[in-house]
């Protein structure tokens, strides 16, 4: 197998892994914290990418909108928390569900109407759109700047649930929520801004897609649904599970993409192979979540404690 083939893809896994955990981070400590589904979650990671296409567009620069879009997006997912999301807590699945979706639907319509239907490109600076050679691969330095803000971002969730008076909170109130409302703490507020902060994390996964593709209607629904897998795989609630499950899914995913038909037509005619590949690929992650599941029913790293909602 070629080398720098083999790194380039790792890189590209690495890459779509730390994507998938920015927008499976915030989804899970919802869970986790709040016991709420949210399935218009990825309407957040939409509008990142849209906010970030309307200021590159009004200011010229890309880096302002990485900086400012995610609290754009998190400002805006404030209303959203105080009018659908907190009625609910603590109400059946089935209407979390139903009122998510339908909230989805909603930012979707109002989406369409700010920026239409068409997609929106969001050029890069120059100092992007090169590349950069290592170990003999050729690796975009776009790309390389991902997995960086990535791997910051994770450490620095990492630090603010472990290491910092909010993140104890959160613990305290993920723990026992009754407990933490006699010791003080304001769970209302805390649950608004947990909401507000995991908003944030999927819009800055939106932005940093955007330029790679564009920001289309179509992004709510792509990302939701692998991204619910990804939390499932790491356990419900878990911020470390969903960590480990993104990047075990991003690598599954890109090396079935790129090598499963090459493998394929060890056993398989050239013409079958390629036929084959795509599909098989398609479902190795769901099959490696099914494995997962029948193994570990509460995921990999399913938390210690999960408090319930009174």
């Amino acid at each position: 197998m070629n080398g720098a083939l083999l790194l380039s893809q790792l890189i590209n896994g690495l890459q779509y892994g730390l994507l998938l955990f920015l927008v499976a981070a915030g989804l899970t400590l919802v869970f986790g914290i709040l016991d709420f589904v949210n399935l218009a979650h990825g309407a957040f990671y939409m509008l990142g990418a849209f906010v970030s296409a309307t200021i590159t567009a009004a200011s010229g620069s890309w880096p302002l909108a990485l900086l400012l879009s995610p609290l754009v997006v998190a400002l805006l997912a404030l209303p959203a928390e105080r009018l659908v999301a907190r009625p609910l807590y603590g109400a059946s699945p089935l209407a979390q569900v139903l009122a998510t979706f339908g909230l989805l639907l909603v930012i979707e319509a109002l989406a369409m109407l700010v920026w239409g239907t068409e997609g929106r490109g969001v050029p890069l600076p120059a100092w992007l759109r090169g590349h950069v050679t290592v170990f003999g691969a050729i690796l975009p330095t776009y790309r390389i700047l991902i997995v960086a803000i990535g791997l910051l971002v994770a450490a620095a969730a990492f630090l603010l649930i472990h290491r910092t008076r909010f993140g104890m909170q959160v613990r305290a109130t993920a723990s026992n929520r009754a407990m933490a409302e006699a010791l003080g703490i304001d769970t209302v507020a805390l649950e608004a801004r947990i909401f507000a902060f995991g908003a944030g994390l999927a819009a800055l996964a939106g932005v940093l897609v955007a330029p790679l593709s564009e920001a289309s209607l179509a992004m709510a629904f792509e990302v939701i649904i692998i991204a619910f897998v990804v939390i499932i795989i790491g356990g419900l609630g878990s911020l470390m599970g969903a960590f480990i499950a993104a990047l075990l899914v991003g690598m599954i995913d890109t090396m079935g993409r790129a090598f499963l038909d090459d493998l394929l037509r060890a056993v398989l005619s050239a013409e079958a192979a390629e036929t084959a590949a795509p599909a098989i690929s398609s479902m190795s992650i769901y099959l490696f979540m099914a494995l997962v599941l029948a193994i570990r029913p509460a995921g990999l790293f399913p938390p210690r404690t999960r408090g319930r909602r009174p």
